[in-house]
């Protein structure tokens, strides 16, 4: 089974976007315009927005499952206020729920957050319980900068963060780290704040000790890990400046990257740099890279070909496509076994 941790619905029906425009229209004038209700969106609009784009390609490419969350820039916590963050995530991930149930053998779910500038992290501890224990997603995403690009919160190991990792363990959940869009001009969202998120977070738990208290959290960086990898003798060195351990005691049994990286280059330099272990198959389909690349005739974001033409062991391969991911979100694993995968 070949299991892709990462993909976002971003082909959603029309009016649910036209919601969420006429949301941000009312928050920024609501004397002007009426609080927008999402109308009903039938189950025949979410077929359609599925069968013929990601359904499709996940077939063509030889994939057999997604684990599906919202539209990582749509999510847009730094828009409105934690009323409006509220709101929208809800819907979301009842949008996201409603795929699940439509194509329950290709889409599981992962759910966004609530996240706020400003607001406790505590404020999304429902909406994860919502989420696993009514919608059955097997994970979250965790925005480390809700401020779109300003970073102006703590670091995700300050204690401040440590009620939502605390019910994470609790509900057995692991957390991809992934950033929505940027209101900074210096940061273009996919190009640069994104892989901005990925090096930060890997940096700051590289200075803290988090795992010291919280040795079962799981933690997934994207993009291949921005660019950890490349410079992964640096992270070493500062590691052993810092006083700390071993990356792979200190930070690698408890984070893992996806193969989110666009061309083949990228993928052999992440295989002989990160253990396979700590490897999980992703295409972020459709997300930050569309169309096809020129030098190959393939889609960018066609990632299984590049981890199908590494020299490892088939084994090493069965991992990454899919003993990784079960390991990682076991709730997943338990999914599956319940089907009898």
């Amino acid at each position: 089974m070949i299991i892709d941790c990462h993909g976002h619905y971003t082909t959603e029906p029309a009016a649910f976007m036209g919601f969420r425009k006429a949301q941000i229209a009312h928050f920024d004038d609501p004397t002007g315009t009426a609080a927008p209700v999402l109308g009903a969106i039938s189950d025949d609009e979410i077929r359609e927005s599925i069968v013929n784009n990601q359904l499709k390609a996940l077939k063509d490419r030889g994939a057999d499952m997604t684990i599906f969350s919202p539209r990582a820039s749509g999510m847009g916590h730094h828009i409105g206020d934690e009323a409006v963050s509220l709101e929208w995530t809800r819907l979301c991930n009842d949008m996201i729920h409603r795929v699940t149930q439509l194509f329950p053998e290709n889409f599981i779910g992962v759910c966004q957050l609530p996240q706020s500038p400003d607001a406790p992290i505590e404020n999304s501890i429902a909406e994860l319980e919502r989420c696993v224990n009514d919608l059955g997603v097997v994970g979250c995403n965790l925005n480390p900068d809700p401020s779109g690009g300003m970073w102006t919160g703590r670091p995700l190991t300050d204690k401040t963060w440590y009620p939502f990792f605390e019910k994470m363990v609790e509900l057995d959940v692991p957390a991809m780290i992934h950033v929505s869009g940027s209101c900074n001009q210096n940061f273009h969202a996919t190009g640069a704040h994104y892989m901005n998120a990925d090096t930060t977070a890997f940096m700051q738990l590289l200075q803290g000790d988090l795992f010291t208290d919280f040795p079962e959290l799981r933690l997934i960086i994207p993009h291949g890990g921005g660019a950890v990898p490349y410079h992964w003798g640096r992270y070493r060195g500062l590691a052993d400046m810092l006083g700390k351990p071993h990356l792979r005691e200190h930070v690698m049994k408890n984070v893992y990257f996806d193969t989110c990286v666009y061309h083949q280059p990228g993928i052999d330099c992440l295989f002989k740099v990160i253990d396979v272990d700590n490897i999980l198959f992703a295409s972020e389909m459709f997300g930050a890279v569309k169309g096809v690349d020129p030098e190959t005739g393939h889609n960018f974001d066609d990632t299984k070909r590049y981890v199908d033409a590494l020299d490892i062991p088939a084994a090493d391969k069965a991992k990454v496509f899919e003993g990784n991911a079960r390991r990682v979100y076991p709730r997943l694993d338990t999914a599956l076994k319940a089907r009898g995968l």
